[in-house]
């Protein structure tokens, strides 16, 4: 399979090794959705449009987890944002679950750094 680009910010942690805890490097999310990272999305390919990216932490982080009323609002339809207010309870209590928080890496991509000229890039590979 051919390499793929995807752009990360420069200030984010290294992948760690396949198991290790999660450092918030974001190359999964990235990559591709979760499976709830697809639903919110709506989207099965290409970055997750709920990643945040923590700048005063320096790491990517899930959306349904650290933000999950912005997460909804903007994946609700266009007329249904009210029901934001009553799946957020139910978000906050099963996204880390959803996600697999702290059942460390579970991305098997290798990752290398990207062109010299791009600093902010880097390849994975599946």
């Amino acid at each position: 399979m051919l390499p793929r680009i995807i752009h990360i910010q420069p200030l984010a942690p290294s992948k760690p090794d396949f198991g290790q805890p999660c450092n918030g490097c974001g190359v999964c999310c990235l990559h591709e959705p979760c499976p709830l990272g697809m639903l919110l999305s709506g989207k099965r390919r290409g970055a997750c449009a709920a990643l945040r990216w923590e700048a005063s932490l320096a790491q990517y982080r899930c959306g349904a987890m650290a933000q999950p009323r912005d997460v909804l609002r903007t994946a609700l339809p266009k007329g249904l944002g009210w029901l934001a207010l009553l799946l957020l309870p139910v978000l906050r209590r099963l996204a880390g679950r959803w996600i697999a928080a702290g059942q460390g890496c579970d991305c098997s991509l290798e990752v290398s750094p990207g062109q010299p000229d791009t600093r902010s890039d880097r390849q994975s590979e599946p």
